[in-house]
């Protein structure tokens, strides 16, 4: 019916997901890389352009369908004197690789020149390096609401365009016992990345880093990849490793408040729908926190309730 506001399902045509690195990276989906400072983040994801734009086949040996453009956005480091060179040294092709010329007007996750370049470009990755630069003024990483509804439009213009949205960002300071808990401030970011990938050292060979999936929604969490860099730049690789990737997560993990671990466990409890308010503080009675922690929790979600059925409900606002 025209003007309809719903549709039935049997009327979507299905279609299979499509990866730019399977089963690491998602085309037309969010992913987060996450990871301390200096852990080769920034590194690992120029090496990833590298060979995307040049047609080598992934680390683990997944061919490349093609040479394709990426659009590289970094905020922390000169594009003459530090990108240009590292892109080079990383074997990219710089005639595949674009940024969005920021100078005048700083760039946000919001700016309508994100799908304007990806369009224009035919980009099929599209990196922000790191994401806390590029937050809008009047949001806040640790807002839920805000940061939903930025993110919702991102995953919106990454699904339209079927490009991959790579979001990199520095490990919060506050901690957890998760590391998706622990990684970019609101917990809201790694809800709607559909892949969660961690960048971190092995504490025994401290030359060693692993990129491994702590979150993967669309297709089973591969196996962590382990990397080293040579003396004078660039990665050497040495392959697929069966690790307790729970054990490398737990190394990098420190303590957190308990008003920390309510917001985490709220927002996995209400992320894909409501729940009665005796299931939800029965969820954190399980994870030692109180009632009085879960009102302020709640408060700072701006978890809203309702009465239905005889019973209270709880909900996460909505994205706008």
């Amino acid at each position: 019916m025209e003007g309809s506001v719903y549709q039935y399902y049997a009327n979507v045509r299905t279609e299979p997901v499509e990866w730019l690195w399977y089963p690491y990276i998602p085309l037309g989906k969010l992913t987060v890389l996450q990871g301390d400072p200096g852990e080769g983040k920034s590194t690992f994801a120029l090496n990833v352009v590298a060979r995307i734009t040049t047609g080598q086949p992934m680390p683990d040996g997944v061919p490349v369908k093609g040479k394709r453009v990426a659009i590289y956005q970094c905020a922390e480091d000169g594009i003459a004197d530090t990108i240009k060179p590292r892109l080079q040294q990383a074997g990219a092709d710089c005639e595949r690789v674009a940024y969005i010329i920021d100078n005048d007007i700083a760039l946000t996750l919001e700016d309508g020149r994100i799908e304007t370049a990806i369009k224009d470009t035919h980009a099929s990755v599209f990196i922000i390096d790191p994401i806390q630069a590029f937050i809008p003024p009047d949001a806040d990483m640790q807002s839920a609401t805000k940061m939903r509804s930025v993110l919702r439009k991102l995953a919106n213009i990454a699904d339209r365009n079927k490009c991959a949205v790579i979001l990199i960002g520095h490990m919060n300071k506050g901690g957890s016992s998760k590391s998706l808990y622990r990684g970019l401030g609101s917990i809201d970011i790694a809800a709607i990345a559909r892949s969660v990938l961690m960048i971190s050292r092995d504490e025994s060979r401290p030359d060693i880093r692993y990129m491994y999936p702590i979150k993967s929604s669309l297709a089973p969490g591969g196996p962590a990849i382990a990397f080293s860099f040579k003396e004078h730049g660039g990665i050497v690789w040495h392959g697929k490793y069966d690790l307790n990737t729970a054990e490398l997560m737990d190394s990098i993990t420190v303590k957190t408040t308990k008003r920390e671990r309510a917001r985490a466990k709220l927002v996995q409890l209400l992320e894909h729908e409501d729940r009665p308010a005796k299931e939800v503080y029965a969820g954190l009675a399980d994870i030692g926190v109180g009632s009085r922690t879960v009102e302020k929790a709640k408060k700072e979600l701006q978890v809203t309730t309702y009465r239905s059925g005889g019973s209270w409900y709880w909900s996460l606002p909505k994205p706008k």
